[in-house]
């Protein structure tokens, strides 16, 4: 799937116009605002956790933005309320969960894979 996909043009939203659509698990929906590739994509997208709603383990190959728009966003490493920014390197894995609700921007895949092979920083 292609949305926006050509970084060298403009593209431009009206975020409050757009459909949100359900996701795999119950309670999640999201807008996409641009997208390359299928499964595994370089995707960015508004996010919205109903109050008690999670995903499963969502692995990170291309690492992983995310912005928290308004509520409070949880995963297994902290709380995080309107405001907070998060980076989860490439290859991360975290359960992401909301008990409060919250709408959030994650960009996904587009951070380059920077350690070698032992894990060290290359």
């Amino acid at each position: 799937m292609e949305l926006h996909a050509d970084l060298s043009q403009r593209a431009l939203h009206d975020t409050n116009a757009l459909a949100w659509m359900p996701s795999p698990m119950a309670g999640v929906e999201w807008c996409m605002l641009d997208r390359r590739g299928d499964e595994v994509a370089r995707a960015t997208s508004i996010v919205r956790y109903m109050p008690g709603s999670r995903l499963e383990r969502p692995v990170h190959g291309g690492g992983e933005e995310i912005l928290v728009l308004a509520g409070v966003f949880q995963d297994n490493q902290g709380t995080y309320p309107a405001g907070s920014w998060l980076r989860n390197p490439p290859g991360s894995v975290h359960r992401p969960w909301s008990e409060a609700g919250c709408t959030i921007w994650v960009k996904t895949g587009h951070l380059p894979n920077t350690q070698g092979p032992d894990g060290s920083d290359a």
